[in-house]
């Protein structure tokens, strides 16, 4: 079976844009799920609207991958998994470390769908001596002493870091060295790496912050905003020839920025938001 380490996706010599690579996944998703029910075509529109984007771009996407569809028949939804997974380089297998074994790290090592997509859980790595060993999804744990050996001998090019920020950096630094080239960061840091490793970020804490401030705003448009129309309204009525004026909407907070590629240099992925798989 091919490895990471001697094959890598096409996607960027053949000049497909990231925005497109970043909605790939997005396609296959919504793909999967039609293949799981037997639906043999789908059109853009439905396809589209399964995935979350408009019709036009998606067909735009499919466009750099040679893909048209049938005018009145649609896409063949077994062709297309076929095809976004291959180049999306899911046709192969790629061996991951997950570095940190705590609770995020033991529950991605428990994630089922890693498999399914392509992705080998190699080892489960942690610095502390006492996890070593320890079972965790059926795989033991080996210490972080291990980690280049363990990378040369899987021949690992995608490392999933899970550990406390304090140690993201140092643990980023040894897998760049031991020629992992691909990181998955869900430590509250920014990482910064040379040029040729691609990090991608998760950082739950932003999206629960950016969520907290659309819903504050939503429950001030809805309890301030009434009050003071009604403030106004009633202003007007008791001033003679006084017209209500609308009151000017308060100025919201700025938001946090979106979480998305996270590296020194600002990798070749751009702002793309980073998902979790599902």
């Amino acid at each position: 079976m091919a490895t990471g380490r001697t094959h890598r996706p096409a996607t960027r010599s053949r000049g497909i844009p990231e925005a497109t690579v970043a909605r790939l996944p997005l396609y296959l998703r919504a793909l999967t799920a039609l293949s799981e029910r037997s639906v043999p075509t789908v059109s853009s529109e439905e396809l589209a609207a399964a995935a979350g984007v408009n019709s036009a771009k998606l067909r735009k996407d499919f466009s750099y991958l040679g893909s048209y569809g049938t005018r009145g028949v649609g896409y063949d939804v077994e062709y297309l998994v076929y095809q976004i997974s291959r180049e999306l380089g899911l046709t192969q297998d790629w061996p991951v470390v997950i570095v940190g074994i705590g609770n995020l790290g033991a529950a991605l090592a428990n994630y089922g769908g890693f498999a399914s997509r392509g992705f080998r859980v190699a080892a489960l790595i942690d610095a502390d001596p006492a996890m070593t060993g320890k079972p965790v999804a059926g795989i033991a744990v080996q210490h972080t002493d291990e980690l280049e050996k363990i990378i040369t001998d899987n021949g690992v090019s995608i490392g999933v870091i899970a550990t406390p920020a304090g140690a993201a950096q140092q643990v980023c630094d040894r897998l760049v060295a031991a020629g992992v080239t691909s990181i998955l960061n869900f430590a509250p840091t920014v990482l910064s790496v040379p040029d040729g490793v691609d990090v991608r970020k998760v950082d739950l804490s932003i999206e629960l912050q950016i969520l907290a401030f659309h819903e504050q705003r939503k429950a001030g448009e809805e309890t301030v905003a009434p009050d003071e129309a009604t403030s106004a309204q009633a202003a007007a009525q008791d001033t003679p020839g006084t017209a209500a004026v609308a009151p000017a909407p308060l100025a919201p907070h700025r938001a946090a920025p979106a979480a998305g590629t996270d590296n020194g240099r600002q990798g070749p992925d751009g702002d793309v938001p980073a998902v979790m798989p599902a």
